[in-house]
């Protein structure tokens, strides 16, 4: 399988809604198919319920003297009700055949006197479908007239059109197909929705996973570039190199730092690693970052009071570097050096700067990884930010009334 590591998360995620989507529709089509076909043959039962009551009950109604009497089948509800029904010799000794009054469909006496010689021949039920005059399809019911002798001397024929019946099936049908495409609809959004849940973990994990390299790339291009610098400086100046070995080491350290931090950041955000809280002196940790980043030649100052937090002072380094380096960077005018000025009391880092400030429609989206707005840097204060909520501080940001912009990185104060 080819493509990126999100492509393929992306076709796994397809792959589990194909799979749940196909299982369960082979489960509701088999359910389906065997509802219409019971409720087809429940159709046929009650049909041929109907038509057993009939000829069961015109049998007995038949009385056997000299002749076949007929008369209380005449004055019988049934003679004028559906389904309608025929008394046929069928073969045996001849009388007249007797129709019921009401005609509920049309039905040719050849096929009516056939359909009672076989009853009256085989002494059994005949029951089946025949077609009707008009060719509508009609279910039959033959059951033979014996006499007190138990010989057939005649059958009962009894005729039900199955038109309504099975206009009432088709009707149950299309609501059975409906209801399936829309149930297979929804389960496969449910089955989007589930597999794409299935899969945010591992989702989470490769975000996570480009974010470590988006911004170890971020904060080890500026020592790189240092180093880069440096060792150019000492092969073109070999007088030099005992001055630049130290500065080399230095950021060589630093680098190093910086990626122990993101692998730090890494494991706390996996859950496998818990932060390295103790008592920090904020303002001597401000000092000792400020005298340890390079600035460019920007204007940096920095007053503090005596405040202790609890803290990470790994990750609390890095984060106050990224606003220095954010400040150094964006904080300044046009053609003028930056001028930053840090102010550290209270459990509060401020960050002020002199440059254009931040635009006020853009200040939450500076906060976000990867943007970047005129005056900041989208991913180093998204990483000020993540340090400041995981020991239970804020980061804010806000514009001076003489110009620039002011970061505050609020960390709650350790108790005396």
């Amino acid at each position: 399988m080819t493509g990126s590591s999100a492509d393929r998360l992306r076709r796994l995620r397809w792959v589990l809604t194909a799979v749940f989507t196909a299982t369960n529709m082979l489960g509701l089509v088999a359910f389906a198919w065997w509802m219409i076909r019971d409720d087809a043959r429940q159709g046929v039962a009650r049909t041929d319920a109907e038509l057993h009551r009939v000829t069961a009950s015109v049998s007995r109604l038949v009385i056997f003297d000299q002749t076949i009497d007929f008369s209380l089948v005449n004055v019988d509800e049934l003679n004028n009700a559906c389904p309608q029904f025929a008394i046929m010799p069928g073969g045996a000794p001849a009388f007249q055949a007797h129709l019921s009054g009401r005609v509920c469909v049309p039905m040719d006496s050849a096929v009516l006197s056939g359909l009672a010689a076989t009853a009256v021949r085989t002494g059994t039920v005949v029951t089946g479908y025949q077609k009707a005059t008009g060719g509508g399809l009609v279910r039959v019911r033959v059951e033979p007239l014996l006499n007190q002798a138990r010989t057939p001397v005649g059958a009962v024929v009894a005729v039900a059109d199955m038109g309504p019946e099975q206009q009432r099936h088709n009707r149950l049908v299309l609501l059975v197909t409906g209801g399936l495409v829309v149930l297979i609809g929804g389960l496969g959004l449910a089955a989007h929705v589930l597999s794409g849940r299935a899969i945010r973990p591992a989702a989470a994990a490769l975000q996570q996973q480009e974010v470590l390299l988006a911004e170890t790339a971020h904060d080890l291009r500026t020592p790189v570039a240092a180093l880069r610098a440096l060792a150019e400086t000492a092969l073109d100046n070999p007088a030099q190199r005992a001055d630049l070995l130290p500065r080399t080491v230095r950021l060589a350290v630093r680098m190093g730092g910086i990626i122990d931090g993101l692998l730090t950041r890494a494991r706390l955000a996996a859950g496998v690693e818990q932060l390295a809280i103790q008592p920090v002196w904020l303002d001597q940790l401000v000092a000792g970052v400020v005298d340890e980043t390079p600035t460019d030649g920007a204007q940096v100052t920095v007053t503090a009071a005596p405040t202790k937090v609890n803290a990470d002072p790994a990750l609390l380094q890095r984060a106050i570097a990224n606003l220095l380096d954010n400040a150094v960077r964006y904080g300044r005018q046009p053609g003028a050096e930056a001028i930053v000025h840090i102010t550290v009391a209270g459990g509060t880092i401020t960050v002020a700067d002199h440059g254009p400030g931040m635009d006020a429609e853009l200040t939450d989206e500076a906060f976000d990884r990867f943007s970047s707005t005129g005056g900041s840097s989208g991913l180093g204060l998204s990483i000020v930010r993540w340090v400041a909520q995981a020991h239970g501080g804020t980061l804010s940001v806000y514009n001076a009334d003489e110009g620039g912009a002011i970061f505050e990185l609020a960390l709650p104060v350790s108790p005396p």
